[in-house]
């Protein structure tokens, strides 16, 4: 991979992971959009999420003392249930099909709280949790809209709704880069290489997104993930409408 090409790699694994650390999502989003530009969608997916385990990892473990342990319990099984489906249909992944899923994630975030009557801190909802956000990050790359309707009627602070979805998210990407292995074998020496001096750079912008974190109010940080969810949301769909109008 040219140098060039390897150095923006690093910009935008540190400037993602840095959003990531400050909202628990988005970076994520972003990172994947970029890495859709310069390779096939299974192989985007399977690096994101090597360089998001990294980010997610570091930003899991800076607050590990907020975890709630038991929520990341049962979301873990049903990430399991997720991932065998997807494996015994032969799920693979399209560019039109994931810029879609990912532009219509943002509704998520604007339902009013009286509609979402989800609470991960109840077992069944926290299964369910890890179902969908599991099928979702594994499917097309992005799950944390879909994680965050889960936590927004639970009594915990921002600090443990970031600290729990980053280890939830951890195990995720996990079950992802083991769904896309084959894609990951696929790369070159220099494509490898670069991935592997981009990656520490995500626990250097997880670091900085979470000293901003404990800066933020509870208030200001709501309003600024459903803004940026959004506006990130609206040119994925975008995207992914012209994919399809386009498509002989």
């Amino acid at each position: 991979m040219p140098i060039l090409t390897t150095a923006l790699l690093i910009l935008a694994v540190f400037a993602t992971s840095t959003l990531s650390g400050v909202f628990g999502m988005v970076g994520g989003m972003v990172l994947l959009w970029l890495l859709l530009l310069m390779m096939p969608v299974a192989t985007a997916i399977a690096i994101q999420g090597v360089i998001q385990l990294v980010a997610n990892g570091s930003r899991a473990y800076f607050a590990r003392a907020f975890v709630e342990w038991k929520i990341v319990g049962f979301a873990m099984a049903g990430l399991g249930f997720a991932a065998a489906v997807l494996a015994l249909v032969s799920y693979t992944p399209t560019l039109a099909v994931v810029s879609i899923a990912i532009g219509l994630m943002p509704i998520l975030v604007w339902l009013p709280m009286r509609w979402a009557q989800l609470d991960a801190s109840r077992p069944g909802h926290a299964m369910l949790c890890g179902f969908i956000s599991g099928a979702l990050n594994i499917g097309v790359g992005v799950s944390g809209p879909v994680i965050d309707i889960f936590f927004v009627r639970t009594e915990h602070d921002r600090r443990q709704i970031i600290a729990t979805k980053a280890t939830i998210q951890v195990l995720s990407h996990l079950a992802k880069i083991v769904f896309y292995s084959q894609s990951l074998w696929l790369l070159s020496k220099g494509e490898t290489a670069a991935v592997a001096i981009a990656a520490p750079f995500s626990v250097i912008g997880s670091i900085v997104g979470h000293r901003i974190l404990l800066r933020l109010t509870n208030h200001g940080f709501r309003q600024g993930l459903r803004w940026l969810v959004t506006g990130v949301g609206a040119f994925y769909f975008v995207q992914g409408l012209y994919l399809l109008a386009s498509t002989p």
